[in-house]
């Protein structure tokens, strides 16, 4: 079942990557006591994902910033993966990029769907959510593949 607003995130781990390497992160160390605009993708480096879902939050970065929010990026791909699409984003240290990748937390939220047949495999629906405290407060979840209206910075800021 997926999640929905007035829910707490699930405990799960991510992965981050570290100077030391990759190290876990629990969602209680990313979202306890904070607000938090988190948004999912299926996949880093993604046409999408890269030039559309990204920007969308990097240009945004200061008016979260403003309303008290720290923005993060999950997606099934492993921790070197996100790091390096971290820094060709242009998000390193400004967005925290959160690896899932055995699937833990997207599966916990009920968000996962079979890219299979395309070429992805198992991976995240594009949804973006405002989270306060460990609890969901908003969320949107994108209807279409290829598509990021719903789900982009600009709605995300709308709902805060």
């Amino acid at each position: 079942m997926a999640i929905k607003v007035g829910d707490k995130l699930p405990a799960a781990t991510f992965r981050v990557m570290t100077s030391e390497g990759p190290k876990p992160r629990t969602t209680d160390e990313v979202f306890k006591g904070k607000k938090v605009a988190l948004f999912a993708v299926p996949g880093a480096f993604t046409p999408t994902c890269s030039n559309l879902h990204m920007p969308s939050f990097l240009n945004n970065l200061a008016n979260f910033t403003a309303k008290g929010a720290e923005v993060a990026v999950v997606s099934v791909n492993d921790p070197f993966v996100m790091k390096a699409w971290a820094e060709k984003s242009g998000g390193d240290g400004k967005i925290e990029f959160l690896a899932d990748g055995s699937a833990e937390f997207t599966k916990a939220v009920g968000m996962e769907f079979d890219g299979a047949m395309p070429v992805l495999g198992l991976r995240s629906k594009r949804y973006s959510m405002l989270v306060e405290d460990g609890t969901v407060k908003a969320l949107n979840v994108e209807d279409a593949p290829g598509k990021c209206e719903l789900t982009s910075g600009d709605a995300l800021l709308k709902q805060m």
